[in-house]
This record gives structure tokens, sequence and C-alpha cells, in this order.
């Protein structure tokens, strides 16, 4: 049995990828804890996971609604991840000391694990759960660039080894990526090792009334998903509401489920043709979905992928604009403009994607990758081999040390 330490952000689409790997370490015998914030792993991780209580920083959602490109990039380091790791690395460092893991298992941007281990000499490897950084393409202008290593710089300065000259976005063990090559491309060759396993899908929580009997009912239409996340659930009302006219501006061949947890389009009702829930049980409508119509956050893109239905994807910033071009670039989907897309942009995007088979047929090629790279199973299995390889490199340093104090000839000897 090995010990798994997992670092995360207050992020729900990073902690879900993390949660499901933890599961399958469990299910192998492992014993796995968690640092972070315990609000935000409530409901998310097992029942009675070990978790070591973080502080956290200034929520993600205080970010200004019209920021967008490198201006909210910037905020997402400066004013959030930045602090953040300032925040948790005390907490992961009691868990480190308290916990003794094998192996930290640690969120691509919760660089407070990464720099606490290195500095305590604990491996550790990268979860990614965005495989835009990967490719070196999330920023891509020098200037941004240097920026963000400076900025890493004066945290590893503080946090980590200062000696240390890796980025500490990726472990030098191993960065487990939750895609395929077949999606995002070949990774930038100064990643270090990296494996790709697929979306780790775990179980999620069931949501109370959810009406499936509306969802299941056969009428010849197809089914669209429209959900742009929780971390933009203040941002997209209209947005949503032009989504609601495309699919009612066909409602003989469309219906729709729509993901409003901001409450943006009033209270949740549902009609024959939307049904509008401020939670939805997204895997579970995957599997029924004919269409997604989404933010091109990482997660849901890849959810849908590996259920093989194809996408409309309208992204709003951050690592979006990336999985986006990644998703055309394969032919699963259609892109729109989120800040000026109307009724009839989303309608149409919507008839392509049902209409022209080539969309359907490359996300269920896409999805065939997925499953044969193994998801969480498959991740669970790489970090039970790093974390024997540690085990059997700590006995051998123990081993040389008592070889070389025996055949000491001062050893015994005193002053």
């Amino acid at each position: 049995m090995s010990r798994f330490l997992f670092v995360v952000p207050p992020l729900a689409g990073h902690i879900n990828p993390a949660s499901a790997v933890a599961a399958a370490l469990a299910e192998r015998g492992h014993e796995v804890a968690w640092a972070g914030q315990p609000a935000a792993l409530q409901g998310l991780v097992a029942a009675d996971s070990r978790v070591f209580p973080c502080a956290g920083a200034p929520g993600i959602e205080d970010r200004p609604r019209e920021l967008r490109g490198v201006a909210a990039l910037k905020f997402l380091w400066d004013d959030f991840f930045a602090p953040l790791a300032y925040a948790m690395a005390p907490g992961v460092t009691t868990a480190v000391m308290e916990f003794g893991p094998d192996l930290l298992v640690v969120d691509q941007q919760t660089v407070a694990g990464a720099l606490v281990a290195e500095r305590l000499g604990v491996p550790h490897v990268t979860s990614s759960t965005t495989s835009a950084e990967l490719s070196g393409s999330l920023f891509g202008i020098p200037k941004v660039d240097q920026w963000l290593t400076d900025l890493l710089d004066g945290l590893r300065q503080r946090l980590g080894d200062p000696s240390a000259r890796h980025d500490p976005r990726f472990s030098p063990r191993l960065t487990l990526v939750f895609s395929t090559s077949e999606l995002t491309g070949s990774p930038a060759r100064d990643r270090g090792p990296v494996r790709f396993v697929g979306p780790a899908l775990g179980s999620r929580g069931d949501i109370a009334d959810f009406p499936w009997e509306w969802v299941d009912r056969d009428d010849g239409r197809a089914l669209v998903l429209v959900s742009l996340g929780t971390v933009n659930a203040t941002v997209g009302a209209r947005f949503l509401a032009r989504c609601v006219d495309a699919v009612r501006a066909r409602s003989r061949d469309l219906r729709a489920v729509v993901a409003d947890p901001g409450g943006l389009l009033g209270r949740p009702c549902g009609d024959d043709d939307v049904l509008i829930r401020p939670a939805v049980p997204q895997l579970a409508l995957l599997a029924r979905a004919d269409a997604v119509v989404c933010h091109a956050g990482h997660n849901t893109v890849t959810e849908a992928l590996w259920h093989g239905v194809p996408l409309v994807v309208a992204p709003i910033r951050d690592d979006q604009p990336v999985v986006a071009a990644q998703v055309t670039a394969a032919g699963a989907g259609v892109r729109v403009r989120f800040g000026r897309a109307d009724a009839q942009a989303v309608g149409a995007a919507l008839d392509t994607v049902l209409g022209r088979p080539h969309h359907a047929a490359a996300a269920r090629r896409i999805g065939r990758s997925f499953r044969a790279a193994g998801g969480a199973p498959a991740a669970a299995a790489h970090l039970e081999e790093l974390a024997v390889e540690h085990v059997e490199e700590v006995v051998e340093v123990e081993e040389v040390e008592e070889v070389v104090e025996q055949e000491n000839p001062w050893h015994g000897l005193r002053t």
C-alpha cells in the first residue's frame, strides 16, 4: 500500500478528474488524502476522505466580466493562482509532514503543491486538467511568457527550492493529461514525461428531482445540452438566451436542456422544447445527447467527446480558445463567438454539427481514443508504478548508507 496526497484548487473542474483517480487508487488498496479547501471538496470527493485544510484566496468569480485574452490570463495568475499558492503552502506543508505521502498528485495550477514537494524532497506528479498549457499555445507571446516565468520564479524563491530549474507546472517525473493527442496534438518538447490517459470520469452525485421523464421521452427530436460551466455562471445571460431562442426556432427538430447555475434566465422551468435547471447530471445527459453547446471548458469538451457527441463551442477566456481550436481542428465541432453570436448563428452551428455526419464521426473517433487511453484506472496505474519506484529508491539509498557506515574505518570512534 502507498500513500497519495492530492493537492487541488477550489475549482470543481479541477477536482472532479482528481477525485476519479483517487477513487481508483483507493479501490487498489492505497491510502489517499487531500490538501485543499474543505468546502470546495465537499460533495466532490469521497465522504470519508481525509482532508488537510488549506487557506484560500479571493474567488475567481470576482474577476471583472469584461476581461478577455491576455488580460484575463494575467488576472488569473496575478490575482488568483499566485495568491492561492501563498495561501495554500502552509497547509500543504502540514499535510506532507503529517500524512507522509509516497507521492503528491498536484493540480497543474496549484503550484503550491509542486513547490512544497520540491522543497521537502518529496516526489510529485502533475495533474493536467486542461491540455492548453501542454502545447505552449496558452500564452504564445514572448513578453507574456517571460512575465509568467518571472512570476513562477518568484513563487519558487519563497515557497520551493530556489536551485530547481524546471517549470513547476510540469513535474520532472510525470504529467498526467486527461485527454489524448487525437484532440490536443503533440505536446511541446520541454514539458517532461507526459502520459495521456483520457478523461477521468468518476461517479457524480445524483441530482434530486431531476425530470428524467422529460429527457427520456422519445419524440424523434435531437437533444441538445447547453452549459457554460460553473466558473462562468454570471457572464452568460445573453448567450444562454440566444441558445434558447435558437432551439425554439427549430422546435420541430430540437429540444434542449440548459444548465443555468447563476439563474440568469430566471427561475428553473420547463416546457415542451426547453428544460432549464440550475444543476444538471452532465455525464448522464451526455450519454443521451446529440449535440452540446458550451464554453469550450476542458472537462465539458472531453466528457462530450468521450460520449461521441459533437460540439458547438463558444470560448470565453482562459484556456477555452485553445481548447476550442483543438475541437475545430479535429473536426469534432464548430465555433461561434461568445460575445456576438445571435440566435441565427447558434442555430446555424447546431444545424451544421447535427446535419453533417463528419462532425459526429470525428467526435466518436476521439471518444475511442479516450477509452483506449484508460481514464482513471490508467492514471492510477501510472501513479502506483511511480510510488513503487520511489520506495525502491529510498530503500537503495538506505542500503548504500548502511554499507558506507559499516565500511567506514572511523565508524564507532568518538573524539
